[in-house]
C-alpha cells in the first residue's frame, strides 16, 4: 500500500514555543503546530515569528506540519551608510 503525499502549505509563524515548535497560521487561517525539519534543522536556519515558511502536512493529521522552507524576505536589506575616514594628525 502506497504512503498518501503529504499536503504542501504556507504559513506565517505565529508563536515560537520550546523544543524547536512553531505555532504556524496557514493561508486559509487554520492554525498549525509545526517543527523544523530535515535541512532547516542540519543547516541551522533560523526561524523567527513573523516569518513565511512553506509546510508539509499529513493528510491524517491536519494540525500538525514540518516546516520545510523559511521564504526570504521582499524587503532589501538595510544598506550601511560608509563615514570617511579621517586621518589622524
Amino acid at each position: 500500500m502506497a504512503k498518501e503525499e503529504m499536503l504542501e502549505m504556507e504559513g506565517v509563524v505565529q508563536e515560537v514555543l520550546p523544543n524547536t515548535q512553531f505555532r504556524v497560521e496557514l493561508t486559509n487561517g487554520a492554525s498549525v503546530l509545526a517543527y523544523a525539519g530535515g535541512k532547516v534543522v542540519r543547516h541551522r536556519i533560523r526561524i523567527l515569528a513573523g516569518d513565511r515558511v512553506s509546510l508539509e502536512i499529513s493528510p491524517y493529521d491536519l494540525t500538525r506540519g514540518r516546516i520545510s522552507f523559511r521564504h526570504k524576505d521582499e524587503r532589501p536589506a538595510p544598506v550601511q551608510v560608509r563615514r570617511p575616514q579621517y586621518k589622524k594628525r
